[in-house]
């Protein structure tokens, strides 16, 4: 059964195109600094926006048309497979991204979810065995359900810990399984509320137990993806442990975990922590940490993690140029963890957004890809900095020649004749501009 009979496998067609269903600037395998596009970008689709986001929000009943309901909820989660691998195959998307609860119902057991997750994901081989689509990343979501209340590695229960535990456990067998290249932690509840009734260091120790199981369960089996962190500020607790890049860096150094652990980043994240999504990257980048990212956009207007596709061309181009002077982010990807308006409630809307995204990044790519042929922030920084490799002085400090007393004699000497230099930001963003358009 097709669940997308109207639509053909999605072609480039360039720019000119009147047809919706086509990409005009994402052309696979277009060579772009030495490598095809896909190699550069790794597109990956997130099950849980994509096939279980329902329309609803805080204020109304779901919205969205999905024709994959089925009878029972394993015949929604069989039927939810077919028509994933369809939006795949029809995008040329070759990688995914889910939590264990987006693809099986939990059922009425910790024994039934697990027995339903094994039932699914022999489904979901079968169709990557049949496809070559690969698992970029699985997670456990251990944030939901009533009993992580007050967390998971961090939570106040013991017994909470050991059911996140098996969980965590049951997400390495399944990403062995299936060959994934990473594993996640998103770690929605573990922060706190207030101080009054917290205690920090004993919660953050425990979930750096939690992952420290984690690898060597990893090692156990034979099987070691690369473990990344997704930073978050809010929402749902009030202070999160994993604020941003900076935050979960300071964590993954005092735990020491950097030989195992990096960042999936998110935009919509950066956002919420007062950041773009470069400094984010940026950050991860210089602490060698930057893994994967989840790709979408927040709303300025709205407070919330609205999780939108990705359409604004400048943020996305800034976004790429971290990730191509990265050496790219392989084996992480780009991963679409975003979610279709509450009015484009149609199927062929989940098509539609994801070409959006897809050409959005295509082009954020190419104009990246020039910025660093023409040398352009290079250039910028080279002559911002330049009295550091260009004086006497400049060179003496970076040759470790020089302490407080010998620069204090300098700046007697000459102090009163230093001359500010303009950064001119105004006329390098306009010139930015004329990459862009």
């Amino acid at each position: 059964m097709s669940y997308f009979p109207q639509v053909e496998k999605i072609q480039f067609e360039g720019k000119a195109t009147k047809n919706r269903f086509a990409f005009r600037h994402y052309k696979a395998d277009e060579i772009v600094l030495g490598k095809p596009m896909k190699e550069h970008l790794r597109f990956a689709v997130a099950y849980w926006h994509t096939m279980t986001q329902d329309g609803s929000d805080p204020f109304g009943m779901p919205t969205n048309e999905r024709t994959w309901i089925g009878a029972t909820e394993m015949g929604t989660a069989k039927n939810r497979v077919e028509a994933f691998f369809e939006i795949l195959e029809k995008l040329g998307v070759e990688y995914f991204c889910f939590h264990d609860i987006d693809v099986a119902p939990a059922g009425n057991s910790i024994e039934e979810f697990m027995n339903n997750l094994d039932e699914i994901t022999d489904l979901i081989k079968v169709k990557m065995d049949q496809t070559g689509i690969k698992l970029l990343w699985n997670t456990a979501n251990m944030f939901s359900h009533p009993r992580f209340n007050n967390g998971a590695g961090s939570t106040n229960d013991p017994e909470v810990f050991a059911y996140a535990a098996a969980q965590v456990k049951k997400g390495l067998d399944i990403s062995k399984k299936l060959g994934g290249a990473n594993y996640v932690f998103w770690g929605g509840r573990e922060g706190y509320e207030t101080l009054l009734n917290t205690d920090m260091k004993f919660e953050q120790d425990n979930i750096a137990r939690l992952f420290k199981m984690a690898i060597a369960y990893g090692e156990k089996i034979g099987h070691k993806p690369q473990f990344l962190i997704e930073p978050k500020p809010k929402e749902p607790s009030k202070h999160q442990y994993d604020f941003d890049a900076a935050t979960t860096m300071a964590f993954i150094k005092n735990y020491g975990l950097e030989g195992d652990f990096k960042l999936n980043l998110e935009a919509n994240h950066a956002t919420l922590a007062g950041h773009t999504f470069e400094h984010e990257l940026r950050v991860a980048r210089e602490f060698g940490a930057l893994g994967s990212i989840d790709a979408n956009q927040g709303d300025m207007l709205l407070g919330w993690d609205t999780d939108e596709f990705p359409t604004n061309v400048m943020d996305v181009t800034l976004a790429m140029y971290e990730i191509l002077q990265n050496g790219g982010i392989a084996p992480g990807g780009v991963n679409f963890d975003a979610k279709v308006r509450r009015s484009s409630f149609a199927m062929e809307d989940l098509l539609l957004a994801h070409i959006a995204g897809m050409d959005t990044f295509a082009r954020g790519l190419k104009v990246a890809a020039k910025l660093i042929e023409d040398k352009f922030i290079e250039n910028l920084l080279a002559e911002r900095y330049g009295k550091w490799s260009g004086t006497d002085i400049g060179k003496s400090i970076l040759a470790g020649k020089e302490d407080l007393e010998s620069l204090s004699d300098y700046a007697y000497k000459n102090g009163d004749d230093i001359k500010l230099e303009s950064s001119h930001i105004e006329y390098v963003k306009s010139v930015l501009n004329d990459y862009l358009f």
